[in-house]
């Protein structure tokens, strides 16, 4: 029997680590593209750039690991069940149960890493990396830009960039709210460019050939244009004057830090299902190691199938099934349809329910 046992193991183990790193690889790889346009493009430091990469890969493991896990499970027992492994082993007299059992032993030990993992390493990498694109943003403010879109990341304005090259801007509106029920101040130029002053924590902007609105003296509530060949204006980035002092996001904070934040809310009626939500999600996802075992050992022996690309296909199924699961119990949760404490945990009862009996029905027959 122990023989039996060590040899599942190794069956599983082998692929648990090349699915891994492969699905951790091809991951990354998707984000080379945005590394390398911050690079060649935008000027962003090599230091800078793969501490942003290096983070990445914390958060990622939080996925890859659940689907490496299970992938490895219908890779190993469905080899071992279209070579009739299986069938001898029960034609032996062994229970089924007794083998699959390390297997889930070895699902609730990857959870409880990735439980610790998820609240103490992803919070961590998380605002790490906010950190971190706040020192691009102050060196390099074009790095954070995108053209297209309205920019709200300065304080008082709200910027639109038609076109970014390096530091150069095409066709600038810079909008100034002025406050309800006042006119909203606007300065357009033809072209722009960001002058970065790190040391000081400042952003100048260059404005150049263009009209910008100035309050009227006589009535500051109104504007009147005054065009430019040259305009300068100072930036500051949203609560980039102190780094250290960056608030932290629910994602940034650990378990502790978000259940000293909810009782927080509660004294001041404030309701706390946001945070809840973000506690539950956590762990949950942790234990989608354990749950994806559990659904893909008797699948993959029910199966039989020794192919690759089958074992890939069903893997990609029930990943699909849980994670789309996962994000309409997250909607119920955040809208308050339904309590965090059940709502986020549908998917690993719902799949765990049926692996359970799936590996009853496969043990008993």
């Amino acid at each position: 029997m122990k023989i039996l046992r060590n040899y599942f193991l190794k069956e599983f183990i082998a692929p648990l680590f090349l699915s891994l790193a492969v699905l951790t690889f091809v991951m990354l790889l998707g984000n080379l593209i945005k590394i390398a346009d911050m690079v060649i493009n935008k000027g962003v430091d090599l230091f800078s750039v793969s501490k942003l990469f290096l983070l990445m890969i914390p958060y990622l493991l939080t996925y890859t690991l659940p689907i490496a896990a299970l992938t490895a499970v219908l890779l190993a027992l469905g080899r071992l069940s279209s070579d009739n492994e299986i069938v001898a082993i029960r034609a032996s007299g062994v229970n089924l149960f007794s083998l699959i059992l390390p297997l889930l032993i070895v699902g609730v030990i990857l959870s409880l890493v990735l439980v610790i993992f998820n609240d103490r390493v992803i919070p961590y990498a998380h605002y790490a990396t906010r950190k971190t694109l706040v020192e691009v943003g102050i060196k390099n403010p074009t790095a954070a830009l995108e053209p297209g879109v309205f920019i709200n990341s300065f304080d008082k304005y709200i910027l639109f960039v038609y076109r970014i090259e390096e530091n150069k801007l095409g066709n600038v509106r810079i909008y100034e709210p002025q406050g309800e029920g006042k006119p909203t101040r606007t300065i357009v130029a033809r072209r722009g460019e960001f002058i970065a002053l790190p040391e000081k924590n400042m952003i100048k902007l260059k404005l150049i050939d263009g009209t910008s609105d100035e309050p009227d003296p006589e009535n500051p509530t109104n504007f009147y244009k005054l065009n430019f060949k040259t305009y300068f204006m100072t930036l500051n980035l949203t609560q980039t004057q102190d780094k250290e002092k960056l608030g932290k996001k629910p994602k940034d904070m650990t378990i502790q830090e978000l259940i000293n934040e909810i009782n927080k809310l509660k004294k001041e009626d404030i309701d706390p299902n946001p945070l809840i939500t973000e506690i539950n999600e956590k762990i949950a996802l942790a234990f989608s190691c354990l749950i994806f075992i559990l659904v893909g050992a008797p699948l993959a022996i029910i199966t039989r199938r020794r192919e690759k690309s089958i074992n890939f296909a069903i893997a990609f199924l029930i990943v699909g099934v849980y994670y789309l699961l996962l994000l309409g119990s997250e909607a119920l949760s955040l809208q308050g349809m339904m309590d965090p404490e059940v709502a986020m945990w549908i998917p690993n009862l719902a799949l765990g329910g049926l692996g359970a009996i799936l590996t009853f029905r496969l043990c008993v027959s």
